[in-house]
């Protein structure tokens, strides 16, 4: 488990409360051991009997980046795909068997990579870690246009439901088209589009499971409350005789820098979207995770819009009263990453006065060191919510696979937090000023669709 004791944790919380106190420094770790099985697959043990619990975290090096041209959508289509069954484990088998152990799953999509996670008793790891690696093995091949059609559907609802019919959710589906040229891997919805899911077919399909879902372009995690030697026996039989084809190749971006924007001037749209208040979204092009400045622009979001000592929110929302809710966050890829700041305008409020109100704030951010209380607030906040994260056997599984699926370094989470810790007020305005440029950028609106009826 983490390495943190009750008292330091103690002290992290309650520095997140008082901004003006010096936070705790106490070091975190996340003991494991790593090995590679013949296939290729690295494998990554960590012990925990706080809990009778065991997790299993298998991480693929595919995410919507590494689609083919016509193909969007297909890292998402697949995740789908992967609970629809083998010879041995049939349909809805896989979700059955694990709820009878006392299981439960999930599983999600990034542009980067697909991750698939298990959580049960200790005595259901047998099966968890015999389910994920039956799937591996044998689900592509035996993909049916049937299985295809029923999971393309719910794809496409997914989509209609969570980014067309949902308030604001069209910002997702346009956001990334607008930030990043075409020919960038990071220029579509990790959702897709219909068009490239209804056109996807049985074929395409398989040859994206054999090129992509390979035990050499994976990584897997067992951690919790398991005894290692039993645990490593099971990996190896069930994961060491699948057959490897090899890693496919990271296509990267070639042409492309994250230290250099690609936008050479203010990119505007308007969406109109079922909105009751008008919306305006700015975005821009900025370090890739883990890479320098990403840590600064992390404690800016937080500065900028976490909370109501926070800058946009003292002045948007409390003081000059003109939104309804403000928001930053700097979301991290491997390729490169996007700032972005969203703000819900008040009734009646013109989105003109919006964008001034926010560019004065992203001027003072650039001109301007945070206060010293502003950056504490900001470190102490950002490492409470770390170390919390770290509480969870869950959570510190899908860190570790994290670290070796980017940095191929699993015992990063040190190093990680000291990014934080080492960032100084200068530093944050230096990357502010070289990232948050007022002529490079995108600006979108979204506005309420116009009545039906009503007078123009």
């Amino acid at each position: 488990m983490i390495r943190l004791s009750r008292t330091a944790l103690a002290l992290v919380l309650a520095g997140a409360a008082i901004a003006a106190s010096p936070p705790a420094r106490a070091d975190v770790s996340i003991p494991f051991t790593r090995t590679t099985l013949p296939n290729g697959m690295v494998v990554i043990f960590h012990e925990d009997h706080a809990v009778p619990t065991v997790v299993v975290n298998v991480s693929y090096n595919v995410g919507s980046r590494f689609e083919a041209v016509k193909r969007t959508g297909f890292a998402h289509l697949f995740e789908h795909l992967m609970f629809m069954g083998t010879k041995r484990a049939p349909t809805k088998a896989f979700d059955a068997w694990m709820e009878a152990a006392g299981g439960w799953n999930n599983a999600w999509t990034s542009q980067d990579r697909t991750d698939y996670y298990d959580v049960g008793p200790p005595t259901a790891l047998d099966l968890l870690l015999w389910l994920e690696a039956d799937r591996l093995r044998d689900l592509g091949p035996l993909m049916t246009l049937e299985k295809l059609d029923a999971q393309r559907e719910v794809v496409r609802n997914e989509r209609r439901q969570t980014s067309e019919n949902t308030p604001y959710g069209k910002v997702e589906l346009r956001l990334p088209e607008l930030l990043y040229p075409e020919g960038h891997p990071y220029h579509h919805p990790v959702i897709g589009s219909h068009a490239d899911l209804e056109a996807a077919t049985v074929s395409d399909v398989k040859e994206f499971f054999a090129r992509h879902y390979d035990p050499a372009n994976a990584s897997l995690v067992v951690a919790g409350d398991f005894d290692p030697t039993k645990a490593k026996a099971l990996v190896d039989r069930w994961f060491g005789t699948i057959p490897s084809r090899g890693a496919a190749p990271d296509p990267g971006a070639p042409g492309f820098s994250d230290a250099k924007t690609t936008l050479g001037s203010v990119v505007r749209e308007t969406i109109e979207d079922e909105v009751e208040l008008p919306k305006v979204v700015m975005a821009w092009q900025s370090p890739k995770h883990f890479g320098p400045g990403d840590a600064d622009l992390d404690l800016l979001a937080t500065a900028l819009a976490d909370g109501k000592a926070s800058r946009l929110y003292k002045a948007l929302v409390y003081d000059q009263k003109i939104a309804q809710s403000v928001d930053a966050a700097q979301e991290s890829g491997v390729l490169g990453s996007r700032f972005v700041v969203s703000v819900i305008a008040r009734p009646g409020v013109p989105l003109e006065k919006i964008e001034a109100a926010i560019d004065k704030e992203l001027d003072a951010a650039r001109t301007a060191p945070l206060a010293n209380d502003e950056l504490e607030r900001a470190k102490n906040l950002y490492e409470a919510s770390f170390v919390t994260r770290l509480e969870g056997v869950r959570e510190r599984a899908s860190y570790l696979n994290m670290y070796e699926a980017e940095l191929k370094d699993p015992g990063y989470v040190q190093k990680d937090l000291d990014r934080y810790r080492r960032a100084t007020k200068e530093d944050i305005r230096k990357t502010a000023e070289a990232v948050l440029q007022p002529k490079a950028r995108v600006v979108l609106r979204v506005v309420p669709k116009a009545k039906k009826g009503a007078a123009k």
